[in-house]
């Protein structure tokens, strides 16, 4: 029996997509250093996604942009990221087991637990899948934009970010629906 762990990265940021991973590892696998990506070193995860990478049956990667996540809300298109990992899967799960308490349409059983990503070994793996996704997509888009910070706090409200953002504005992968981001357009229309 197959079962797909899904998880997302990326909420509460200020920039950039929300990014979920569905994974399904081999039963009889044992990695036993994983755990919630929050929990993990930037380089632990990095070792991680490439274990996880090889050691898999399937990996889904999803994703819902900006404009997405001001058009449905953040939870709404965190739900549509997640949807989208798990369609991604070269395998089908048998059940799916999502982290949180809400998960999306499907036509495979599924079911919400609660901090699954420091319970469940599928859904840890695609805590660290998710997670390092999207630092990587973070990455690049300092390179479009160094001026911002990204490669540091990767979108989220630090001072840092919030200081750019009133001086420079917001650019198309700011959430405009988020109250920093919807301040600054307010302030800079005035």
């Amino acid at each position: 029996m197959w079962v797909a762990g899904v998880d997302e990265a990326g909420r509460g940021p200020l920039a950039g997509p929300v990014v979920s991973a569905a994974v399904i590892l081999d039963s009889s696998l044992r990695l036993p250093t994983l755990a919630d990506s929050k929990k993990l070193s930037a380089s632990r995860r990095e070792e991680l996604f490439s274990e996880i990478q090889q050691k898999s049956i399937a990996i889904g990667i999803g994703q819902a942009n900006p404009r997405e996540i001001d058009e449905l809300n953040i939870l709404h298109a965190t739900l549509l990221s997640m949807k989208r990992a798990i369609e991604d899967l070269v395998v089908t799960p048998d059940r799916i087991l999502c982290d949180g308490n809400y998960v999306p349409e499907v036509d495979i059983p599924i079911s919400a637990i609660i901090k699954g990503d420091s319970k469940i070994p599928c859904i840890s793996a695609a805590s660290i899948i998710a997670k390092v996704t999207r630092d990587r997509i973070m990455h690049d888009l300092h390179l479009l934009y160094p001026y911002y910070g990204f490669d540091r706090h990767k979108g989220y409200p630090t001072r840092r970010h919030r200081s750019a953002l009133k001086r420079y504005g917001p650019i198309t992968e700011h959430r405009r629906t988020f109250s920093p981001v919807r301040d600054c357009l307010s302030q800079c229309s005035e």
